[in-house]
């Protein structure tokens, strides 16, 4: 009932810097793509290499924070 709610907003979002939490874990990146399954959040690294791709599940996710950047 409520994931699809939260899906739609959080696809408005796509391309917006996030803070993504769940039980374990607490994720900075890009909001790449949102589905009603999975969120994808791409870690971005400052230095050389590549960057992570994170799929995480809806299922998952606590709370999803958008980071403002000045």
């Amino acid at each position: 009932m409520f994931e699809a709610t939260f899906t739609a907003e959080l696809a408005t979002h796509v391309g917006a810097r996030v803070e993504v939490a769940t039980d374990n874990n607490l994720i900075e990146g890009l909001l790449s793509t949102v589905t009603e399954d999975l969120v994808l959040v791409i870690e971005v690294d400052s230095g050389y290499g590549d960057n992570n791709k994170l799929y995480i599940s809806v299922d998952a996710i606590n709370f999803v924070r958008l980071l403002v950047t000045v």
